[in-house]
């Protein structure tokens, strides 16, 4: 699916956080969207899903303008894992099954259950389907809503800091998940993230924020340590290592 995000932009009352975004995804695209705290990661993302309304610019899904969509059309075209999830008194198998909300008719079919159980079992959620989601911890809440996500089967995933509750382990197994997941299934994935190596190793594409604005966009070559300096006030080195670029902070 193609998506074009064309000079969006969003304030909060009078205060502007998005100014004047543009920017194409396209089908087999995993993106890293980067940026200091409060620069408007999370305000973007949350645009481009239409849970906030962009005060100008359009975001055109297949020729069609986004905001016109009902919300169970945007439902079948993107999911969105938000940074926390509030837990409820479901058990982790019933929660991510809500992922097929808007493909289901009046009942759940066995492909709807194929497909939940599929996802719980490549997350290796397996163990924990039958416990409650509110009595899981952190990072076991976070692959669930992750789950609920991939079952939704969307064309554009969207994450907002998916690894912030993982450890090391989980971090890599559920970014090397996406980044398969994007390539089996020739769609799209957008992703905020704090830790830039991670995001050097997985992601394809990099958009860079800066004052609510996209300061720089490419490959990983544009992620340089004078962009990082620029970006984030900070001294680096980015180097090579066994094939992956790196950024090292200054002493």
């Amino acid at each position: 699916m193609n998506l074009d995000i064309r000079g969006i932009a969003f304030s909060y009352r009078s205060q502007e956080v998005l100014r004047d975004l543009s920017f194409e995804v396209r089908p087999n695209e995993f993106i890293a969207i980067l940026g200091p705290n409060g620069v408007g990661k999370t305000t973007l993302l949350r645009c481009l899903n239409a849970l906030l309304r962009p005060t100008n610019g359009a975001i055109i899904v297949e020729g069609r303008d986004l905001l016109t969509m009902s919300r169970m059309e945007i439902a079948r075209e993107m999911a969105y894992v938000a940074q926390r999830t509030e837990p409820v008194r479901l058990t982790a198998f019933d929660a991510v099954l809500l992922g097929r909300r808007p493909h289901m008719g009046l009942s759940t079919t066995p492909h709807d259950l194929g497909v939940t159980e599929a996802i719980i079992a490549r997350l290796d959620l397996s163990g924990l389907a039958l416990r409650y989601i509110d009595e899981l911890s952190g990072g076991e809440l976070q692959k669930v809503a992750i789950a609920r996500a991939l079952v939704q089967e969307p064309q554009v995933l969207l994450l907002d800091e998916p690894t912030s509750s993982l450890d090391l382990k989980n971090q890599l197994e559920l970014l090397e998940l996406v980044r398969a997941v994007v390539q089996e299934h020739g769609i799209s994935a957008l992703m905020t993230m704090h830790d830039l190596n991670l995001a050097l190793r997985f992601a394809d594409r990099f958009i860079m924020m800066k004052d609510g604005c996209i300061h720089a966009a490419g490959g990983p070559e544009v992620v340089t340590a004078d962009l990082v300096r620029e970006v984030y006030g900070v001294k680096v080195a980015v180097e090579t290592l066994r094939g992956y670029r790196i950024v090292l902070p200054e002493a």
